[in-house]
């Protein structure tokens, strides 16, 4: 069995890590991309970004986030497709090995065994596959999604790609604070789009006596794309504006090269209604690996 060997990602150029990442997942979470990173350590964090090899090639890529000797990894290690299980476990424990700290990891699938001290259980994300063509995609929506986006294509609403974000982050931060829900703090956005400009996609949904409705944002990277918040006022709620512009977003991230559309967690606590929405584009429901505790351990 191959010695498992963690080493620093050493290509300083700007795109390096991303194009390895790339290589490993196209679609891979937001959290192991670049500019994420790049974004927490600008907010004080550690950032460590590391290589995991075995038998002389590279099978996985972790970005690692710290904070007084707590080592975070979000949705990673990122590794080669089929890779087995045992060998995601022993990575991961070489990886705490190799931090000055705790590690704690949410794997992107499901890895469990000695040396894996489950913190918080599986959680689980809706995947839509976004390679089909668009009339296979329409076809597979559930029936009463998709007659919630006929309704709405034939109210006179007009989907708009919207130039600027400070309107639908003002809007959706009122909606968080009347539902009492968290997110990302507003700057992430601006933040993002500065290390990735062009990844941000803002829609609107409205008529010409009232533009703005409800609207979408989307952050792209590479091959993949995640729904990052969304609003609604009364009008668009009635008249259906969020399918009419979630498949609109699909449609045009398609048309980007974007394969998979990670539409956020439909666990129990979010609302059946939520999830019953996120799940009648046709999305498939992934499970993420348990928040462990990586016990120290050699590959």
């Amino acid at each position: 069995m191959d010695r498992i060997e963690i080493t620093t990602f050493a290509p300083a150029e700007p795109g390096a890590f991303d194009a390895a990442v790339a290589r490993l997942s196209p679609a891979a979470a937001l959290q192991a991309r670049a500019a994420y990173g790049e974004i927490a350590a600008a907010a004080g964090r550690g950032l460590r970004r590391l290589q995991i090899g075995a038998g002389g090639r590279r099978i996985g890529l972790a970005q690692v986030l710290g904070r007084g000797g707590l080592w975070l990894c979000s949705r990673g290690p990122v590794f080669a497709p089929d890779l087995p299980e045992e060998i995601r476990r022993r990575a991961l424990r070489a990886l705490a090995r190799a931090l000055p700290g705790l590690l704690i990891a949410t794997p992107e699938v499901p890895v469990a065994g000695f040396g894996l001290v489950p913190l918080v259980t599986a959680r689980h994300q809706a995947l839509w596959d976004l390679t089909p063509e668009d009339t296979a995609l329409r076809a597979a929506l559930q029936g009463k999604w998709r007659n919630r986006l006929v309704a709405a294509e034939r109210s006179g609403l007009r989907v708009k790609v919207e130039p600027t974000a400070d309107w639908l982050i003002a809007a959706e931060a009122q909606q968080r604070r009347d539902r009492g829900y968290r997110a990302l703090p507003p700057g992430f956005v601006a933040a993002w789009a500065q290390r990735d400009p062009g990844s941000v996609l803002v829609l609107s949904a409205g008529t010409a006596g009232a533009p703005r409705q409800a609207g979408v944002m989307v952050l792209r990277a590479g091959a993949g794309a995640s729904y990052h918040l969304g609003w609604s006022g009364p009008e668009g709620r009635a008249a259906g504006a969020h399918n009419l512009l979630l498949w609109q977003a699909a449609l045009r991230l398609r048309a980007q090269g974007v394969r998979g559309f990670d539409l956020g967690d439909i666990n129990s606590e979010a609302g059946a209604g939520l999830m019953r929405f996120k799940l009648g584009t046709g999305a498939a429901v992934q499970a993420l690996g348990a928040t462990v505790w990586v016990l120290p351990g050699r590959g």
